[in-house]
């Protein structure tokens, strides 16, 4: 199964990754808008300069692609620099190789290059984050990529925190035609609906449980601790699972995003992020950041409201997107 457009001919990309593509490159607009447009203008096909560099560093910063991300690519680009003449296209297709090698890093690192559900086991992905990173929403759209490329999938509403959140994932359950296991009483036990979703799974022969949690901050001890607890059941109940957590980022959040990546990191044991909200906002370098700083493959990104609107993520097709020409 393929679900991502990497590797196909033209005349073999459906009209649905088309879409994708189109909303991808659309949603990275406002990035894109401030470098390498604007570089590009100034440039033409003129050779690089020291000076260039400089202003292309202060663009690559300003587009939250971090400061460890753009240390290493500016290294890479001078170096060539020093050894020929480099013009201004070939300097952006110089830089966009350069960015790919960054964000595959950790993906290569991790063993896959594709998260997909394993047939033949419980697959298990919590979906981590602070508040208003749309977690509950990204399970929602996961849920019916899952069901959509024929997995069978369950959800947990773990996040009992919040009145409105089993509501919200009972709709998406809708209209994905996935079933939604919740505790509606008040003051319920998230590890309890975890607990729940687990014996419904193994009697189902569940392929995919994604499970929502909470939103925290790495400070609330007592959140993270119910995390622990989640996990805990997870290794008890079923010790062969194959168990991500997969943390969820906002985009529009730029470096304060990489912080809650860091300090999640810290203490979450996680195996993946999300990017989302990557529609309109001119910080979708953070993606770069995550993968270099904190050393986290990305796993899916996405860049509209709609249901189909989340996609795994490639690198090429986000690169190509964030560093389109003209």
């Amino acid at each position: 199964m393929v679900l991502a457009a990497q590797g196909k001919k033209i005349n073999q990309i459906s009209i649905d990754e088309i879409d994708w593509l189109t909303k991808l490159r659309k949603g990275l607009e406002e990035t894109r808008k401030g470098f390498v447009t604007e570089l590009l203008d100034k440039l033409g096909d003129d050779p690089l300069t020291p000076e260039s560099l400089d202003e292309l560093e202060t663009l690559l910063i300003r587009a939250d692609v971090g400061i460890d991300s753009t240390d290493k690519v500016m290294g890479s680009l001078r170096k060539k620099l020093n050894e020929e003449v480099v013009g201004g296209e070939a300097g952006i297709k110089f830089l966009k190789k350069e960015l790919k090698l960054i964000i595959d890093k950790p993906i290569k690192n991790s063993g896959t290059d594709l998260l997909v559900p394993q047939k033949g086991k419980l697959n298990v992905w919590l979906l981590v984050g602070v508040n208003g990173v749309g977690k509950t929403t990204t399970l929602g759209k996961l849920a019916y990529l899952s069901a959509k490329s024929n997995y069978k999938t369950l959800i947990a509403a773990a996040d009992t925190f919040r009145a409105a959140a089993v509501e919200q994932l009972k709709v998406w359950g809708e209209r994905s035609n996935v079933d939604v296991i919740s505790n509606q009483s008040k003051n319920a036990d998230p590890a309890a609906v975890v607990f729940d979703a687990i014996n419904s799974a193994k009697k189902r022969n569940i392929d995919l449980l994604l499970v929502d949690t909470a939103g925290r901050l790495q400070t609330k001890n007592n959140l993270m601790d119910e995390l622990a607890k989640i996990k805990k059941i997870i290794d008890k109940k079923v010790p062969d699972a194959m168990v991500e957590s997969l943390l969820v980022l906002d985009a529009s959040q730029g470096q304060n995003g990489l912080k809650q990546a860091k300090s999640f990191a810290k203490s979450a044991n996680l195996t993946g992020a999300i990017i989302t909200k990557l529609d309109g906002t001119s910080r979708g370098g953070v993606s770069l950041a995550v993968s270099e700083e904190v050393n986290l493959p990305i796993r899916f990104i996405g860049a509209g409201e709609g249901i189909k609107d989340l996609r795994p993520f490639n690198s090429y097709e986000f690169v190509e997107a964030m560093i389109a020409d003209k």
